[in-house]
């Protein structure tokens, strides 16, 4: 299984906070289950911060890291991909961790509800 962690989800992780529920710690920590952080995460989370809305470090992709997440960078088939998907979110970032979903066949990490309108599997 190839899965795509989306931002909230990993900042729960490393915040060990208690709404990620056990089952998706257990995702990302089965090394059987190639496990992604996007690009984009690590941009909407450095435009949080820089904005003041968001107290999280600034390396925590590196942090993933050491757990088996690895990066994934955004392509221009990704990009390009977001102009074809329903508006069903309006979250930019959330709309090209879908994107990026469904060209690399991965399913979706996450607790938002309005991903799973779009065709790509999420979990939680």
């Amino acid at each position: 299984m190839r899965l795509l962690v989306d931002t909230q989800a990993a900042l729960w992780l490393l915040s060990k906070n208690e709404r990620l529920p056990p089952t998706a710690r257990e995702l990302i920590f089965d090394r059987s289950v190639d496990c992604f952080l996007s690009a984009a995460s690590v941009w909407e989370v450095a435009i949080k911060r820089r904005l003041g809305k968001l107290d999280a470090s600034a390396d925590f992709h590196i942090h993933l890291e050491r757990h088996g997440v690895r990066g994934l960078p955004i392509y221009d088939r990704h990009a390009t991909l977001v102009a074809d998907l329903p508006l069903h979110h309006h979250d930019p970032f959330d709309r090209l961790l879908v994107a990026q979903a469904i060209a690399e066949g991965m399913s979706i990490l996450s607790a938002d509800e309005i991903l799973r309108k779009y065709d790509v599997p999420v979990l939680w």
